[in-house]
């Protein structure tokens, strides 16, 4: 094999991975762009390695690429979370293992399949996205929720606040309807936000919020479901 095919071989691999990683990218998840082209190269690599990169009677091609299965398994254990009474990250471990095997088909020559698998891959979580949300049952009898938050730090941690809390809401299946912020007395601000989802989902929300109770300059957080009568009004 020339050194032009193996560049090719390696170009595809980044190439897939980077579109599997985009879709993770925009969704705010852990492991985005840059991590699943780096495993779909390290994976084209290794498979590259195996098969070409030894030689004699004794030599197995498939033994490195074998690896790559149970290999990808620490990598992905890295992003799975266990967040309140949720886990979180199992999707993201996932596509990790599958970016995996697309380098691999890209390392051995099998273009096709190899963007087969990247159309799937990408169609799964975006597509398959919606009818998850159709087929999980409502919380509490509930078809749709509306939330309203609070944060209180100071002036000069107003903006870092606000960035944070779009930030924990990407995270979740809630939509952000308004956000504003009041002064409370001098120096102090409280941050409010009105959220909404498509069932009520308290866990979720509880979760969101601890996330942003840890930062050092929220000095308290809290939240509560807004009345259907209340909505109205």
């Amino acid at each position: 094999m020339t050194t032009w095919e193996m560049l090719l071989r390696l170009g595809a691999g980044v190439g897939f991975g980077a579109v599997i990683g985009f879709e993770r990218q925009y969704r705010a998840r852990m492991a985005g762009l840059r991590t699943n082209a780096l495993v779909a190269a390290g994976a084209t690599l290794f498979v590259l390695l195996s098969a070409h990169g030894f030689n004699g009677a004794d030599a197995d091609p498939t033994r490195v690429a074998a690896q790559i299965v149970s290999g990808i398994g620490f990598l992905g254990a890295g992003v799975i979370l266990r967040d309140g009474f949720n886990i979180r990250g199992l999707n993201t471990a996932a596509t990790l293992w599958c970016a995996a095997a697309v380098g691999a088909l890209a390392g051995a020559g099998m273009y096709s399949t190899a963007a087969a698998g990247t159309v799937a891959v990408v169609v799964v979580n975006t597509a398959l996205r919606t009818a998850a949300r159709a087929v999980d049952r409502p919380h509490d009898g509930a078809d749709e929720a509306l939330y309203a938050f609070t944060a209180r730090t100071d002036d000069a941690h107003e903006a870092a606040v606000r960035s944070l809390l779009v930030q924990s809401l990407a995270r979740t299946d809630f939509r952000l309807v308004s956000i504003s912020s009041h002064n409370i007395e001098p120096n102090r601000v409280e941050v409010r936000a009105e959220l909404t989802g498509d069932r009520r989902d308290d866990r979720q929300m509880e979760s969101a919020v601890s996330r942003l109770s840890l930062e050092p300059s929220v000095t308290s957080v809290g939240w509560r479901t807004v009345p259907q009568a209340e909505v109205e009004a």
